[in-house]
């Protein structure tokens, strides 16, 4: 997709500054959160866990491509074959990542597979559900002020990981507080058919709104 920005907004403007800050927080974060959630996972074996943190790791390559976007804004023309690629791949990765968590988590139902305890993966999901709500909104308002559909579809995906973390964090709260085993895995089976959703709309160029048509 390409961004419409207006006149005003096309060169160094702070909005555009705000808005290439706002996108590598969130490739940062991403990065932290990713490991740090991967890390809880190997840990606790956790399903939920272990699914937040890879789909963290393809929301960086989705917020890459945004950013990469607002960093070539006057040379746009050049960049929409190779982003509808990298959309693609984005698309690709959430699809088979929906597919790996589904069969992880029916076998560790099946199983009786519960995690253990962490209050490391406890953290990192708690974190991530005061941060992403914040940040999505200013994501909104930067997409407002320069007309950028990229960022307005961006800001969807940081929402869609805070809602990944309220649900991880569900699942881990009620194996530790009431031992519920089941509840890890059935919460990564809950998160299966969002993340393929995201999958489908990477692929036909709406996730990250870096491709298919105009605002």
């Amino acid at each position: 997709m390409s961004i419409s920005i207006p006149i005003a907004e096309t060169v160094d403007s702070p909005t555009i500054r705000n808005a290439k800050r706002g996108q590598w927080l969130t490739v940062g974060h991403g990065l932290l959160e990713g490991s740090g959630a991967l890390w809880a996972a190997r840990g606790a074996a956790s399903v939920a866990l272990l699914s937040f943190g890879l789909d963290s790791f393809i929301e960086v390559l989705s917020a890459g491509i945004v950013l990469w976007r607002l960093a070539s804004i006057g040379q746009t023309h050049r960049l929409v074959l190779s982003e509808r690629a990298g959309l693609r791949l984005v698309g690709v990765c959430f699809l088979a990542l929906s597919v790996d968590i589904a069969y992880e988590s029916i076998k560790a139902v099946i199983g009786r597979e519960g995690p253990h305890e962490t209050a490391l993966g406890i953290l990192v999901a708690a974190l991530s559900i005061v941060l992403m709500p914040v940040l999505g909104r200013a994501k909104r308002k930067w997409a407002d002020e320069v007309g950028s559909a990229a960022l307005w579809a961006d800001a969807r995906q940081t929402d869609f990981c805070a809602y990944l973390a309220g649900i991880t964090l569900l699942g881990l709260v009620l194996n530790t507080l009431f031992h519920w085993w089941w509840a890890d895995p059935v919460a990564a089976l809950v998160m299966a058919p969002m993340i393929a959703w995201e999958g489908v709309q990477a692929l036909r160029g709406h996730a990250c709104g870096c491709c298919a048509c105009s605002v």
